[in-house]
């Protein structure tokens, strides 16, 4: 069963997420802040990582940036996932390490397709 880490400070958005993917088959893992995010990746090595961007403590590009630069992690496929919906906002995210990139509100069967593709299914 795939583990996905789920980091958003939005507590609606992230039961409302961990419940569609479980449903789907998928083990979640949250964290509500960037570096809880972090330090979960760190220690429980999911299989994948959807990341917000706006986070509190450190925010998702930043987090982003240290699980991408550290060799244990680095290999985890991120997915940015973002209200932030501006010209230049996906080539900002892919500069800063995500796999693949996501706009809120979510459309949850696009989303599942990036999944299965990152997680090579």
């Amino acid at each position: 069963m795939p583990r996905i880490l789920i980091v958003e400070d939005n507590e609606l958005n992230r039961d409302m997420l961990s419940r569609r993917l479980e449903r789907r088959g998928y083990e979640v893992l949250c964290a509500s802040d960037g570096e809880a995010g972090v330090e979960a990746a760190r220690s429980l090595r999911p299989d994948l990582v959807l990341m917000d961007m706006s986070l509190p403590v450190i925010d998702g590009w930043e987090a982003t940036r240290r699980l991408k630069d550290d060799s244990a992690t680095s290999a985890i496929p991120i997915i940015a996932l973002t209200a932030h919906a501006m010209a230049g906002d996906r080539e900002k995210a892919l500069a800063a390490g995500c796999d693949e990139y996501d706009t809120k509100p979510i459309v949850f069967p696009g989303l599942l397709e990036k999944i299965g593709r990152l997680l090579g299914g």
